[in-house]
């Protein structure tokens, strides 16, 4: 098994719950964004992810990511951990459409795989 596996499984299936929130229309329960029409928050929500992306591309592919043990790994591994915790106290907001299993399934399953790589590899 590589280093950091269940790492980059959480990663990309933190990709794929952000495919999913622009589907659900996350922008609608994030603060500042909630203010806007949906077809403002579509792009602006959509158009943040671009630079978040580039510099976590950027990041992870650098000298921040060689040796396996990175702290921008260890900072992404707390975040998958800590927005569990966020959808699960925002589940019941009205604008809140994270209701399928299928999102809840990526939101816990990129948690889970951020903690068992702070535990394997950090621990």
């Amino acid at each position: 098994m590589g280093e950091n596996f269940f790492f980059w499984i959480g990663f990309s299936t933190l990709l794929v719950h952000e495919m999913d929130a622009v589907r659900l229309n996350e922008w609608r329960i994030l603060p500042f964004l909630s203010r806007l029409d949906d077809r403002r928050g579509f792009v602006v929500f959509t158009l943040a992810h671009i630079p978040l992306y580039a510099f976590l591309f950027i990041g992870l592919s650098s000298g921040i990511a060689s040796g396996g043990k990175s702290t921008l790994i260890l900072w992404l591994d707390w975040f998958m951990v800590i927005h569990v915790g966020l959808h699960f106290l925002l589940r019941n907001l009205p604008l809140n459409e994270f209701k399928s299993v299928f999102s809840w399934v990526i939101i816990m399953g990129a948690g889970a795989a951020g903690g068992i790589d702070i535990i394997l590899f950090y621990g």
